[in-house]
């Protein structure tokens, strides 16, 4: 029979032209180029040194299949070093095989967290098959790699055994996480520890699996005199709700008192939901505190970065290119599409001097499915500040080279999950240098209303359930209104809700008397603010 099935994507709806637009802070553009002989690869680990890049690790394949057997196999391991000149567009290569092999297992895993510490690049945990443990798992080491020696090595064709050290400690079994520092000390920003094959149904199901969040921030501090390395764990923070996450963008920053900071923006999954977390959570030298005024639509996964900060505007902005991310923008509109496909979107968050955080769209976009798993490599010539955060203030009206963007995943369409056969995505082996410049008076970026909303609103409904449901947040006890609105801007129904709770608010209505094939708009609406999301309801056969 023919019933309604609400789509489980939800829109929120906008209008950019009316005000709801920013001039932008700076201009980006993006220029492709191409190094002969150069592989596709994604969710590696780099260091650079005198303008040459350092890559280890990652895969050579696409988005990772569903089917345990498939998923995370060994012929996509990247088992080479890898060395690019972006400058020359030159490559050279070398196998691990050289290495002893517990530093061959680590440097052939994915999602390694790194940090380059002058010319060393400390590599931690990541996930891959090991032949000495018979099965997938997740690496508890720590290796350091002295990157001018080993790129020199490479280059000619000399060893470069000596120049790799490794540690073992289980505090390092993670992967997914994120390693950044905050003047002396290192912060391992959540990530988890994943034991064996990837399974979609579960650790019950098939070849069983571990898997535990690290649900923490583990600080510690590196002693290293070349020789031998001694970590120093210092008190972690842990947060099973608000740090239960993975496959984020990390980044260094400056915030409002103009101290070194690190942000966690979204990343998966929340503990209710298999979706992202929309909030942020922002790092200092002594705590940590969840963004709660401010929500990001875009760039939920790890994907290219690039961190802006003005001293004259004690600005912070940090741009996103590209990736996975649960909203999109389709011709002005936020649709939300709970499968989280893969996307263009160039995005940026602001944080100004006060602190308040809110999320813009550039004019610009990848030009294809583009950004996940990859990385923005910095022009290390560009002024920065000792955190890596690049300094606004220095840009000019001329386009200056900022950096490049590398690797990662290239999608054939955005949602590939459940029919992935490993031939609908494939590693990205596309650079784009990154230009960035001042803006012209008519630079503008659209604010994403739905990112400062207090309302947090969401609209879910179901397929194939027909009742509409609506969550939404409220700081004090208030009444509340609900709209419904037919694409006309006719008023279907209006729902009062008086004296509504402070706190998550749920409301729900049977819809099945509204028009099939139809759209409509819903206003939720209270004394200080105003959200409306678009709802498309459609036919289906059953």
């Amino acid at each position: 029979m023919n019933f309604i099935k609400l789509l489980s994507i939800s829109t929120v709806f906008f209008l950019s032209s009316l005000g709801f637009s920013q001039t932008a802070p700076f201009q980006i553009s993006i220029e492709p180029i191409t190094i002969p002989g150069l592989g596709g690869i994604q969710s590696f680990a780099y260091g650079q040194h005198n303008g040459k890049w350092l890559i280890v690790g990652g895969r050579l394949d696409g988005l990772h299949q569903r089917q345990p057997f498939a998923a995370f196999d060994i012929a996509g391991h990247n088992n080479q070093i890898i060395i690019v000149d972006p400058v020359n567009q030159q490559k050279w290569s070398a196998p691990l095989t050289s290495l002893p092999v517990a530093i061959q297992e680590q440097l052939s895993s994915t999602n390694m967290q790194f940090y380059q510490e002058g010319d060393y690049l400390y590599c931690i945990g990541g996930y891959g098959y090991s032949s000495t443990a018979g099965d997938h798992t997740t690496y508890s080491n720590l290796t350091a790699i002295k990157v001018s020696d080993v790129i020199n090595a490479v280059i000619n064709n000399t060893s470069f055994t000596n120049f790799f050290r490794q540690i073992t400690d289980a505090q390092f079994q993670v992967t997914g996480g994120s390693l950044k520092k905050i003047d002396s000390t290192y912060y391992l920003l959540g990530g988890q520890k994943f034991i064996g094959r990837y399974n979609p149904m579960g650790p019950s199901h098939g070849p069983g699996f571990i898997q535990e969040y690290t649900n923490s921030i583990r600080k510690f501090n590196i002693s290293d005199n070349g020789t031998t390395i001694t970590i120093s764990h210092l008190s972690p923070f842990v947060d099973a709700a608000n740090l239960h996450r993975r496959d984020y963008n990390a980044k260094a920053q400056i915030l409002p008192n103009r101290a070194e900071g690190i942000t966690l923006f979204s990343g998966v999954f929340q503990q209710s939901a298999n979706l992202p977390f929309l909030s942020s959570v922002t790092v200092d030298a002594n705590s940590y505190a969840v963004d709660s005024a401010f929500q990001q639509y875009y760039n939920h996964y790890h994907c290219p970065t690039l961190p802006f900060y003005s001293e004259l505007e004690n600005e912070m902005h940090t741009v996103f290119f590209g990736g996975i991310a649960q909203f999109y923008d389709s011709l002005g509109v936020l649709v939300q599409d709970n499968n989280v496909p893969f996307v263009n979107t160039i995005a940026r968050v602001t944080r100004d001097s006060a602190g308040n955080m809110a999320e813009y769209k550039l004019p610009i976009v990848m030009p294809a499915l583009l950004g996940s798993g990859a990385e923005f490599i910095p022009n290390t010539t560009f002024p920065k500040y000792n955190n890596g955060v690049l300094k606004l203030d220095s840009l000019t009206t001329d386009s200056v080279l900022i950096g490049y963007i590398f690797g990662g995943i290239s999608s054939t369409q955005p949602n590939i999950f459940f029919i992935n056969n490993g031939t609908k995505s494939s590693a990205s082996n596309q650079l784009f240098k990154v230009y960035v410049k001042k803006p012209s008076p008519l630079s503008v970026d659209d604010l994403n209303l739905s990112s400062v909303s207090l309302l947090n609103l969401t609209i879910y409904p179901n397929p194939n359930d027909g009742e509409l449901n609506i969550q939404f947040n409220l700081l004090r006890k208030e009444d509340v209104s609900i709209s419904i609105l037919d694409a006309k801007g006719s008023l279907i129904d209006k729902i009062a809700l008086p004296n509504s709770n402070s706190g998550e608010n749920e409301f729900k209505k049977n819809i099945t008397d509204l028009t099939r094939g139809s759209i409509y708009f819903i206003t939720v609406e209270t004394s200080t603010e105003k959200i409306t999301h678009k709802l498309i309801v459609k036919n289906k056969r059953h």
